[in-house]
């Protein structure tokens, strides 16, 4: 079915094309038209169920008043979150979201981001993957804001919004020590990416602090690629390994999630026989006995911040990267409570 035209609005209105698009474009003020034209023009448009073509707006104007999203899993309960506080601030600005997740692979992310510029989106927010950062650069230099958030390149001077992450794992392990838990390891996911080094680099920093034993043997790196039973697999393999275990971090949310299933298929009670602590919140963290205590991020906050950096960019573009880095939580429940029964 044909859609409705500038052309059939202006027939019916009884103007010319022309002035119905200026009213339609928020020109009519500009271009000295009644308002009560422009008003009959828009209920016509309204009644009608006119949609612009945002890729010939694009054409015209230089803006479709969209913003390409990309994330590593937008079925992950943190991006999902952070996604919607997103979609609804940009909306009060007059923007519209498209996203896409990367499943952490970096030629998808390269076939995204082409797909966005097709799209001729105004700005990106990009959760960038390994290797991203040529395609990076080559986005700041068409001067459409690029907002990078979870992560970033540090020898990439770009805009970004992401958290404390080497303070939040910090204190999630001081957390443990001061449980009196003696021997903690964590799981992680093969990255060099800066987020989970620094994760990586607080809890080593913290068990150093606490004057607890380290070594290799008490880290273990996934690879993100691998199927749930893989995971499950490889952390029970982990944990059974490590003699005298009474504690583990997991780097992340669907880790941990695989962590809880993967201990209770080992018939391990979570507190008092293994500490549990997890980097993002959950609502199964929250839901689960014993609840898992966990590293949240200000996920409203970061959204907030993220958005507001991009309008401001594309009414005001500054000389200077606005780089923004938000305090994680610790939010203490029952799994790290060796005293839990």
């Amino acid at each position: 079915m044909k859609g409705i035209s500038i052309k059939d609005i202006a027939k019916q209105a009884g103007v010319s094309p022309t002035t119905v698009s200026f009213v339609l474009n928020g020109k009519a003020k500009e271009k000295r038209i009644s308002e009560q034209v422009s008003k009959k023009i828009q209920k016509i448009a309204s009644r009608l169920k006119y949609k612009p073509n945002q890729l010939a707006r694009g054409l015209r104007t230089g803006k479709t008043k969209t913003i390409g999203l990309i994330v590593e899993d937008i079925a992950n309960n943190f991006f999902a979150s952070l996604a919607k506080v997103m979609e609804d601030e940009a909306d009060k600005h007059g923007y519209k979201v498209l996203y896409g997740s990367t499943e952490d692979n970096t030629e998808k992310a390269k076939g995204l981001l082409e797909v966005l510029k097709y799209r001729q989106v105004d700005a990106y927010i990009v959760t960038p993957t390994k290797n991203l950062d040529k395609e990076i650069e080559q986005l700041k230099a068409t001067s459409k804001p690029v907002v990078l958030m979870d992560r970033y390149f540090p020898h990439v001077s770009s805009h970004y919004v992401v958290v404390d992450n080497y303070q939040g794992a910090y204190n999630v392990t001081s957390h443990l020590a001061n449980q009196g838990y003696k021997k903690i390891a964590i799981v992680t996911i093969t990255s060099d990416q800066i987020q989970m080094k620094d994760r990586l680099e607080g809890f080593t920093a913290a068990l150093k602090d606490h004057h607890l034993p380290f070594n290799k043997s008490l880290v273990k790196k996934i690879p993100f690629e691998l199927e749930r039973e893989a995971f499950n697999t490889e952390i029970k393999k982990f944990l059974t390994s490590i003699k005298g275990l009474d504690a583990v971090f997991f780097a992340t949310n669907y880790l941990g999630i695989y962590g809880i299933e993967s201990i209770r298929s080992l018939g391990w009670e979570i507190g008092p026989q293994i500490g549990v602590v997890s980097f993002d919140d959950h609502d199964l963290f929250r839901l689960h006995s014993p609840s898992i205590t966990c590293v949240a991020q200000p996920i409203t906050e970061i959204g907030k911040n993220i958005v507001e950096v991009l309008m401001q960019e594309l009414n005001h573009p500054s000389a200077s990267p606005q780089q923004i880095v938000l305090e994680p939580s610790l939010i203490i429940r029952a799994s790290s409570d060796p005293g839990k029964k």
